[in-house]
């Protein structure tokens, strides 16, 4: 089979295309034939070394998949040959990746495609989607009538947040870094979007949301919590995902007084029972036609070089050139 994999950690162009053995399933793994992957900033700090973790090598990249199971283990019993699956949390832990044409995966980490749903849009929602799931849900406790505001709400984790929340009647007030951004926002369903680079973000929203807001949602590296703890109601949720190296000053005082909570998490600690619930919450809202995918660029797998350099691109150097995901098929 053809598929994406390194000898070694370090930049993108550690990544080969070629040929490797095909998997077969044991145990409670299922075999899937590959139709579509999805491309995540965790994904090129893996490939990267940046995160360390015991890696099988070849290696190959990836969490995200969907496509249809061609064979199963001898002790899988939840999947049957001819299903359409999705899933993520692959590429983690020791497990290998799924940028290649077949992949072996533990049935627990995949769930069922829905009907109508493309295998594009099924990888593309895929950590994402349970990543929001679980600061929206599991962390923060959103609940309805509340009011979230969202750093970068065009992004691949920002816009699934503000589509889940907006279907779970949370308003939602996010930041754009162009208006062709803020359209889309508007487009998911933002009740306000502030155009951060021309706009002073904490002056407008003050004029938006005098009384502060119940969640702040941030996805910089380098988060503000002096304005995010201003920002907040009594009893106000702040939710962190991203910054590994960031070392912020921090207004215990105001925090502690307001009877704030503070939640980092990162999707892979999860359980796997705790994803699947939150899976087939998204596998209903894709149904519904409540939530849509967002994918920013469509490429052949044998450009996963080319399509890591693009996301790092935009996630270490801020350019500012990708909304929604990267989608790879074989």
């Amino acid at each position: 089979m053809k598929a994406a994999y390194i000898q070694e950690t370090g930049p993108p162009e550690k990544i080969q295309y070629g040929d490797l053995p095909d998997p077969t399933p044991t145990g409670s793994q299922v075999l899937i034939k590959t139709e579509a992957v999805a491309l995540n900033p965790v994904d090129t700090y893996i490939r990267a070394g940046s995160i360390k973790m015991d890696l099988p090598m070849p290696f190959i990249v990836g969490c995200d998949i969907a496509g249809t199971v061609v064979a199963v283990g001898p002790e899988a019993s939840m999947f049957q040959e001819g299903d359409r699956v999705w899933g993520t949390n692959q590429g983690l832990l020791g497990r290998q990746g799924t940028f290649a044409e077949l992949v072996a995966i533990e049935e627990k980490w995949l769930y069922p495609t829905p009907d109508r749903v493309s295998s594009e849009d099924a990888a593309a929602i895929s950590l994402v989607g349970i990543t929001a799931c679980l600061g929206l849900f599991e962390h923060a406790a959103a609940q309805p009538g509340e009011t979230l505001f969202l750093t970068g709400g065009s992004g691949g984790v920002g816009s699934t947040v503000l589509q889940m929340a907006t279907a779970s009647g949370v308003k939602v007030i996010t930041t754009a870094g162009s208006p062709e951004k803020a359209d889309l926002c508007r487009k998911l369903g933002a009740a306000e979007v502030i155009l951060y680079k021309e706009e002073d973000v904490s002056e407008k929203l003050k004029s938006i949301a005098p009384d502060g807001v119940n969640i702040w949602w941030d996805v910089v590296r380098s988060p503000n919590f002096d304005q995010a703890v201003e920002h907040l109601k009594m009893n106000g949720r702040i939710v962190v995902m991203a910054g590994r190296e960031a070392r912020p000053e921090f207004p215990l005082g105001p925090f502690y007084v307001k009877c704030c909570s503070l939640h980092g998490f990162v999707m892979f600690n999860a359980e796997a029972s705790v994803q699947r619930k939150y899976a087939m919450q998204i596998n209903e809202w894709l149904q519904l036609n409540k939530i849509a995918p967002q994918i920013g660029r469509k490429m052949p797998l044998s450009e996963a070089t080319e399509a890591h350099r693009m996301q790092e691109e935009n996630t270490l150097n801020n350019k500012g050139s990708l909304s929604g995901k990267i989608v790879l098929t074989p």
